[in-house]
């Protein structure tokens, strides 16, 4: 008996998809809920799972392919997983789960490939996270890999239709299509800059105070609570109790009323190899520190798998973006539509300031708020920077909401 494999329903406001990848090929043998390939939208990146076991028989739709939902991509032959297959198909899978939480889908792509273990690469991301250029040199280093047989029909982690020129002086030019992702983030950039009057104002906050907190609790939080304890927890609750003294931040326009939100819903900024992404944790005035560095930590690996929902990624009252994290010294955020406001944390450097008319080495940071002064006057947004900022610099006040 065969069955066909379908796009399943999309997202909310989602109108099509386009194949990111096939995670396994035509002939091979798949168990029920095994995921198939990778849809990939203007928002989240979507699995499919087999609708049963059997063997995959005919792929319809190649990746790169645009599709709706509901559309036929493949053709699968219903039966049973034979002992061998399933020890086959559970190894795959154990590699596949293990490689999944160190590298993002298009390197596990790459390396299922080239047939390359995560034990075969040193990764050189961020904790140990497996990125392109290390598949590549484990690759050029190994002449057994190198030499590896190339599956019958690869799936690149490439976008499709990759092309190569050069210019009128012969040097090379390579033309990638952009993602879906990358698309809709300079759709919604524009939008921001055509649609609201933007203004950005600046100040600096000396984190002496916030530091020395965590260097004496920093031990004791992490056995208490299993995570670090890092900066952006307190720049989030700063600047939702500041928000909560300045509603107009924390406001959005709708056509011609203003809609005063009465919750905190703060997306932080966090950037994957497909794009910048805001997951919003939501209700942050009820959470403590603990919580909202658990919430950060989970969404900003799921978001550099690709693993976010779309009801994550969607809704928010105000954002925070952290480039100080690539070493930035001070920028203009872009606000986040509907959002009016976005605040925009640098690198923390140690500098000379006045303090009681001596000179003295502080960690300092410039703070940036980008906001529509379309509803949020220029007071109002000058203000709400410095209650951040006294906040930060006095946290006890911060934690007895004074």
């Amino acid at each position: 008996m065969t069955i066909e494999i379908r796009v399943p329903q999309l997202p909310e406001s989602v109108s099509d998809a386009t194949i990111a990848a096939w995670v396994i090929k035509e002939g091979d043998s798949v168990n029920e809920e095994e995921n198939l390939l990778e849809l990939e939208t203007d928002k989240v990146v979507l699995e499919v799972p087999a609708p049963a076991s059997g063997v995959l028989i005919k792929i319809i739709a190649e990746q790169g392919a645009t599709v709706l939902a509901g559309d036929v991509i493949g053709v699968l032959e219903e039966g049973e997983v034979t002992a061998k297959t399933e020890a086959k198909a559970t190894t795959k899978e154990s590699s596949s789960t293990s490689a999944e939480a160190n590298a993002s889908p298009s390197v596990r792509k790459i390396m299922a490939e080239n047939n390359l273990s995560e034990s075969q690469i040193t990764g050189t991301g961020k904790n140990g996270r497996i990125l392109k250029e290390d598949v590549e040199k484990a690759l050029t280093a190994t002449t057994a890999v190198a030499s590896a047989p190339t599956p019958s029909k690869p799936a690149p982690s490439a976008p499709a239709v990759t092309t190569s020129t050069t210019d009128l002086e012969g040097r090379e030019e390579r033309r990638v299509p952009m993602t879906r992702l990358r698309a809709r983030i300079a759709e919604r950039l524009l939008e921001a800059q055509s649609t609201a009057a933007i203004l950005t104002t600046f100040n600096e906050v000396d984190l002496s105070e916030v530091a020395r907190l965590r260097r004496k609790y920093q031990e004791r939080f992490q056995k208490s609570h299993d995570i670090k304890l890092g900066f952006m927890s307190f720049f989030i609750k700063a600047a939702t109790e500041a928000l909560k003294r300045y509603p107009e931040v924390n406001a959005r326009i709708d056509g011609g009323d203003i809609i005063y939100q009465g919750y905190y819903d703060i997306g932080v900024a966090v950037s994957s190899e497909r794009g910048l992404v805001v997951p919003i944790i939501r209700n942050t005035d009820s959470m403590g520190n603990a919580d909202i560095e658990k919430a950060i930590k989970d969404y900003a690996t799921r978001a550099r798998s690709g693993h976010l929902e779309l009801s994550e990624l969607t809704g928010g009252t105000f954002s925070i973006t952290n480039g100080g994290i690539f070493g930035s010294m001070l920028s203009t955020p872009i606000i986040n539509p509907p959002q009016s406001a976005i605040l925009g944390m640098h690198n923390i450097q140690q500098r000379p300031v006045a303090v009681d008319g001596e000179v003295v080495i502080r960690p300092m940071m410039y703070l940036a708020l980008s906001y529509d002064h379309r509803l949020i006057d220029g007071q109002a947004a000058v203000s709400f920077l410095v209650k951040v900022k006294e906040l930060l610099e006095d946290p006890a006040s911060l934690f007895l909401e004074l």
